[in-house]
């Protein structure tokens, strides 16, 4: 056991550890950093593991530059002990890391099957899709498999379905509601988006649930449940890639008493209940102007602008934060960007160019824009950003072309 100090020190290994230290080097150059990560590798870029690259996108663009920020990393180690008041946190080797300033960029953990694994010698091919090991054990199971399930429909799962299917794997996309994306996409939106992966050749198992996994010699056995309890079929495949959504990682948080609500709640400068911790990305609940409402974003935006901007706080800048942050995906030749609230059970209105190919879908409560879904439309989230923070009421006719303007 070994004690280190440092005057800033981030717990965390993804993009916000990456661009709080950025952030810290724009006010600080010299003052000592300190990262400490459960993962081996340092941080990098997240989005390109199930977009950019599978479609050949190379490998080394993906990492940041977190070494050249003079930041001392503590990889594959997990902080296990917080004490705030004392400023110092523990790690499950038993080595302290005073600070004068933390960062909480904790992130966050995928949700699991309500079931048993599929036995030791099946567990390496059913992934919880995250991180860089993950893709790694994906890429070498694609190398040699031809048949692959994906459960979920939300981002990790349409966005991975495309990916092996683009490279010419088969498929089968096990969703329990109705339709991809069914807490996102206004519904004639869904029913065409499923349509579509059924045209690109992905097995769609909608109303279905996994019901159990097996391992069945160099495979996995999926049993499928169908709606209502009725029993569906069996699926031997090569691997399982399960996005069932995932769980901000509070518990080092609550743990030392700091407020925690869907998240690791934070104040205007990104502060989290004490003048020296701070937290940010995944797993920071932050005030959103725009919407006038508390929220917890899981993206690649939000992760950098909140990173890089609790990094300057650490280092003095004492900023607001202020950023309505953005969001976006790829669905084979199909792409978007959002901002604000995108759900589906808000009134929707919808301003097509060319029917579900090209427009834009306004999400509404009461005559305000919540939300703007980009659909195959670029360059307009700043236009977007705007008409949040515009205070209606708006009426349908209202937002035809409005955007892209």
């Amino acid at each position: 056991m070994s004690t280190h100090s440092y005057q800033y020190v981030i717990i965390g290994g993804g993009m916000a550890a990456g661009a709080a230290a950025q952030g810290i080097r724009e006010l600080d150059a010299d003052g000592s950093i300190a990262l400490i990560a459960a993962e081996q590798a340092p941080p990098y870029k997240r989005p390109p593991l199930s977009k950019g690259l599978w479609k050949g996108e190379p490998v080394a663009d993906i990492w940041l530059d977190t070494a050249k920020q003079g930041v001392e990393m503590y990889l594959g180690r997990r902080a296990q002990r917080l004490d705030v008041q004392n400023q110092r946190v523990v790690d499950e080797q038993g080595d302290e890391y005073r600070f004068d300033k933390l960062l909480l960029a904790t992130g966050s953990t995928p949700k699991r099957l309500p079931l048993d694994g599929p036995g030791p010698h099946g567990e390496e091919r059913v992934l919880y899709y995250r991180t860089f090991a993950d893709y790694e054990r994906l890429r070498q199971l694609a190398g040699g498999g031809s048949h692959f399930a994906v459960v979920g429909g939300g981002f990790i799962g349409s966005e991975i379905a495309a990916a092996l299917t683009m490279n010419g794997k088969q498929v089968s996309l096990i969703l329990r509601g109705e339709r991809i994306g069914g807490h996102l996409y206004p519904q004639d939106l869904g029913d065409y988006l499923n349509d579509y992966y059924r045209e690109k050749g992905v097995d769609l198992l909608t109303k279905t649930t996994v019901a159990g996994l097996r391992a069945r010699g160099e495979q996995i056995s999926v049993r499928l449940q169908g709606a209502g309890g009725a029993a569906a079929n069996e699926l031997a495949v090569d691997g399982v890639i399960v996005g069932i959504g995932v769980e901000p990682n509070v518990e080092l948080a609550a743990a030392a008493g700091l407020e925690v609500t869907d998240g690791i709640v934070v104040d205007e400068l990104l502060r989290a209940g004490h003048p020296a911790v701070y937290a940010a990305g995944d797993a920071a609940n932050f005030y959103d102007v725009a919407l006038g409402k508390r929220r917890r974003m899981e993206h690649e935006d939000n992760a950098n602008k909140m990173g890089r901007a609790a990094g300057r706080n650490m280092a003095g800048a004492a900023e607001r934060y202020g950023h309505s942050p953005f969001f976006y995906s790829d669905l084979f030749e199909l792409g978007y960007e959002a901002v604000g609230e995108t759900r589906a059970s808000l009134e929707t209105v919808s301003d097509w160019k060319e029917p579900y190919r090209e427009g834009v879908v306004y999400y509404l409560r009461e005559g305000w824009v919540r939300g703007v879904l980009l659909w195959n439309v670029w360059g307009q989230v700043e236009a977007a950003r705007r008409l949040l923070r515009e205070p209606g009421p708006f009426q349908p006719q209202d937002l035809m072309g409005r955007l892209p303007g």
